[in-house]
């Protein structure tokens, strides 16, 4: 990426924000992968992902509107998302080379900076809830492949995957609840044919998931590019240092990415609500607690 620099904010395509005042609420987004979606997702798996998007939306803010942390409705969505072998994620996950499944997610907890990651899981229902066990019961917080999985045995729930040739990348949620705090998650079944043990920028935490005081960022995309230019954690960044709005964040960070690479979504502390990309298109959806809702696939 370029060295940083203030940019005057500007509308680009495929970019859907909320420009008017906001006062404290709480705000929900979440993403079913992004890329070439009108050449690579059919007409049908393009109409399941919406109806997935949009269960999963309801359930989330059905959870907020109970009150319920921000932490514990990111991990809840993300965990009906894995569940929807639409996407390429738990049940949907995508095989690699060798015919096998090798999932990651992270997890990150804006108040306290707390997270925790997983990669290389190839039995693990939800990697999402398993992330969020690293974090709550190991002193560590990444693990991956055998560690992962031999942890797993004692705390969560198993399954085989089935394994999926979608070629969406990723499913994510970010979260600010009625208190102003801020959670993403994030989990993948990774790029569709990868050579096996490679590990993408969902799990990294700052590239593919991060959250803190200000903001809540998860992305997709190509996940080498992802890593590279630290997407997530770049948004929070610009944010804290540069005092640009969650909007100008984010628009920067994906404008500065090679056209065709990245998208995320991303909530501030303050309940607003962005959701920007380069590709041709991103399964999207967010919420708001003034009423506010959105739909979408293409740019």
């Amino acid at each position: 990426m370029e060295s940083r620099r203030r940019c005057p904010a500007r509308k680009q395509e495929g970019t859907t924000a909320f420009e008017k005042s906001v006062t404290m609420g709480w705000a929900i987004a979440l993403h079913g992968g992004g890329g070439d979606i009108a050449r690579t997702v059919t007409s049908e798996r393009s109409e399941l992902a919406q109806v997935g998007l949009r269960h999963c939306l309801e359930i989330g803010v059905a959870a907020l509107r109970q009150s319920r942390s921000a932490l514990d409705v990111s991990e809840l969505v993300v965990r009906e998302l894995e569940n929807y072998p639409t996407f390429n994620a738990g049940k949907g996950s995508v095989l690699t080379a060798e015919g096998t499944v090798e999932m990651e997610a992270c997890i990150m907890d804006g108040v306290t900076k707390r997270c925790g990651a997983v990669s290389g899981l190839s039995t693990v229902t939800n990697p999402i809830s398993l992330a969020r066990l690293v974090m709550e019961k190991t002193p560590h917080i990444y693990l991956a492949f055998d560690g992962a999985e031999k942890f797993a045995r004692d705390h969560i729930d198993f399954s085989t995957p089935t394994g999926s040739n979608c070629h969406q990348e990723t499913v994510g949620c970010v979260v600010v609840d009625n208190q102003g705090n801020c959670a993403a998650a994030t989990s993948t079944g990774g790029l569709v044919n990868k050579m096996a043990g490679r590990i993408g920028d969902t799990p990294i935490v700052g590239a593919g998931n991060y959250a803190n005081h200000l903001c809540a960022v998860s992305a997709t995309g190509r996940g080498e590019h992802i890593i590279r230019a630290t997407v997530a954690h770049d948004v929070a960044a610009l944010m804290e240092y540069k005092g640009l709005s969650l909007k100008e964040a984010a628009e920067y960070v994906i404008e500065h990415m090679e056209k065709g690479t990245a998208g995320l979504v991303a909530v501030s502390n303050k309940g607003e609500v962005t959701m920007v990309f380069n590709t041709s298109g991103m399964f999207r959806a967010c919420a708001r607690e003034d009423g506010y809702s959105e739909l979408g696939v293409l740019a």
